[in-house]
């Protein structure tokens, strides 16, 4: 049984192999994104701090498309899901980010929630298939390709980062704080 803090996000295994401890320190990061932008409406959700442009609707946004990227197009090959397969990224390389004032916050939730969703069954079917060590079906230009330890901890970095930047944003639309 998975225990909970305070806020309802599960604490990370402190004793567990190292599966259960990655995707322990992912969940933990993923529900303290959502924690952070539960609760605003489209203005909370549209607001920045200082000169910088990025929003938590923003960041819903990006990190549904980061979500599917690495588990869908990366781990697996997969065709890219809408609304990813129709961005002309050349255009705007931030699409996802400047798009979302474009959403309502029911919409950005959705489509962020859907994408963790779908990276978690992905997740376990690579996790049942070859483990950690196999890697990604998908390479880049350069012909590389990570392993699945490499995308779970790039998950893990790419939650954490922009909870740093969660943290600030929301003290500043109402005055919530905490880790």
């Amino acid at each position: 049984m998975t225990e909970l803090d305070e806020q309802g996000r599960p604490e990370p295994p402190e004793s567990a192999g190292e599966v259960e401890t990655l995707l322990g320190f992912l969940e933990f990061q993923r529900a303290t994104f959502e924690w952070k932008c539960a609760g605003l409406d489209a203005a909370g959700l549209a607001a920045a701090v200082g000169t910088s442009a990025m929003t938590l609707g923003g960041m819903l946004k990006h990190l549904a498309y980061v979500e599917d990227w690495w588990c869908s197009r990366r781990l697996h090959d997969r065709d890219q899901q809408p609304p990813w397969d129709t961005v002309d990224w050349a255009a705007d390389p931030d699409w996802d980010w400047h798009s979302a004032t474009e959403d309502t916050p029911d919409q950005l939730r959705t489509l962020w929630q859907d994408s963790v969703a779908r990276s978690r069954a992905l997740v376990d079917e690579a996790l049942a298939a070859d483990g950690l060590d196999q890697p990604a079906k998908h390479t880049d230009a350069a012909g590389r390709s990570p392993g699945l330890r490499w995308i779970l901890l790039h998950l893990v970095e790419e939650y954490a980062r922009h909870n740093g930047h969660a943290d600030l944003i929301r003290e500043s639309v109402d005055g919530r704080t905490g880790e």
